[in-house]
């Protein structure tokens, strides 16, 4: 098995609620660093080849799933649709009107999003997105749900006390900024079509899809401008 599938797994059980902490030794007489397989890459690596040998698996179709996941989900898709939506009124009034339509005239459609709605923020409405009775979760735009999106606190506290939420993401909204929740299941997932930010009429396409993250996409934060001091250390 190749460091690549390793890694997916990793990520995937890791996503699930499991701590990776790997260390890092110095290599006698090499004078560099090698990674030693932390326990989890060892059980991970195992299981896979035992699930071959067992025949329980199909390498094809395991390959097939971690490429999908790797290459063709993800949050990245996600900021490309906000991105197009923000700087082309009819993209956006399509994507409102039929979310999974939209969404593939740019090529993501995939298991886990046949069935999705976008809903706006604006000025004075903040959409959150939670699934209370699991983790259903828009995975062709988003990839796989984070672990606090799983989370028995935040599936309860995101109907209970939205604003508490979000100030604990460090979301601030005026009070008179309603807060609508959309509670997710498997025949409809939601995704959240954020507040474009000012100072961004000169950006393009691509430059707006990086200010564009998975938590503003599921409401838990708003799309920002990164902080001129933080350009500069980038940069440096």
């Amino acid at each position: 098995m190749d460091g690549t599938r390793r890694g997916f797994l990793q990520a995937a059980v890791t996503a699930a609620g499991a701590a990776v902490t790997p260390d890092r030794v110095h290599a006698q007489g090499s004078g560099q660093n090698q990674a030693v397989p932390s326990d989890l890459t060892l059980r991970v690596k195992s299981l896979e080849s035992l699930l071959l040998e067992k025949g329980l698996v199909d390498r094809a179709a395991l390959d097939a799933l971690i490429d999908t996941m790797e290459h063709k989900v993800g949050p990245r898709n996600g900021a490309r649709v906000v991105a197009r939506a923000w700087i082309d009124p009819a993209y956006k009034k399509r994507l409102l009107e039929n979310a999974p339509a939209a969404i593939a005239e740019l090529g993501y459609n995939s298991g886990q999003g046949e069935h999705m709605l976008v809903v706006e923020n604006g000025p004075k409405v903040h959409n959150l997105i939670v699934c209370t009775l699991c983790s259903c979760y828009p995975w062709p735009v988003l990839g796989l749900p984070p672990v606090w999106y799983k989370s028995a606190p935040y599936r309860s506290r995101a109907v209970i006390d939205p604003r508490g939420i979000l100030r604990e993401f460090g979301t601030q909204l005026a009070e008179d900024v309603e807060v609508r929740v959309w509670d997710s299941t498997a025949e409809l997932r939601y995704i959240v079509l954020p507040e474009r930010p000012a100072g961004t009429e000169k950006m393009t396409e691509e430059q707006l899809a990086a200010l564009i993250t998975r938590d503003a996409m599921v409401g838990v934060a708003k799309v920002t401008l990164p902080r001129p001091e933080a350009t500069h250390e980038r940069r440096a």
